[in-house]
């Protein structure tokens, strides 16, 4: 029981911690208005640490709620389907390196960047109907691996402040 209490306790502050997060990153004026869309993803050095101290499925359910409220908070249907997609193709690819450790929380970190924009672009397409928006993807592809990196960072430096292991 109190195992169970710690760790519903440690996914509701990191679910916070990631709300408080997003909040601060929507406040932040854009990165480079001519490219809409484009952000640090600070929220995600939280997921990134979820991953790595409780594994992909309490990473999945922290990403979730976070996906929902900011959803509910910020944005709307729309953000959230663009987010959700991305978010699947990103812990999924980032759960997968996890588990074989092919590389360090950065690397990890900038496969999940890199494929969370093409989960949005894939969504966009369908969405739009138009291949076209498929040429935004070498800039999203640039600014997942600059953000990736930072999340990378930020998160390992994370993970060896609270005494975890970051392979």
């Amino acid at each position: 029981m109190r195992n169970q209490t710690q760790r519903l306790t440690l996914l509701a502050l990191c679910a916070s911690a990631t709300l408080v997060l997003s909040y601060l990153e929507a406040l932040l004026p854009p990165l480079y208005a001519a490219i809409p869309g484009i952000k640090m993803g600070l929220p995600n050095v939280v997921i990134l640490f979820v991953l790595y101290r409780r594994g992909v499925r309490d990473a999945a359910a922290v990403s979730a709620v976070r996906l929902v409220a900011v959803a509910l908070l910020f944005g709307n249907v729309m953000t959230l389907a663009y987010s959700v997609a991305g978010a699947i193709l990103s812990l999924t690819v980032m759960g997968i390196l996890r588990r074989f450790n092919w590389f360090s929380p950065v690397g990890v970190s900038v496969a999940g960047g890199v494929c969370h924009n093409v989960g949005q672009i894939l969504v966009a397409m369908a969405l739009l109907k138009t291949e076209e928006i498929g040429y935004y993807m070498p800039v999203l592809a640039i600014t997942g691996t600059l953000a990736g990196i930072l999340v990378g960072l930020l998160g390992g430096l994370l993970l060896k402040q609270l005494g975890e292991r970051a392979d």
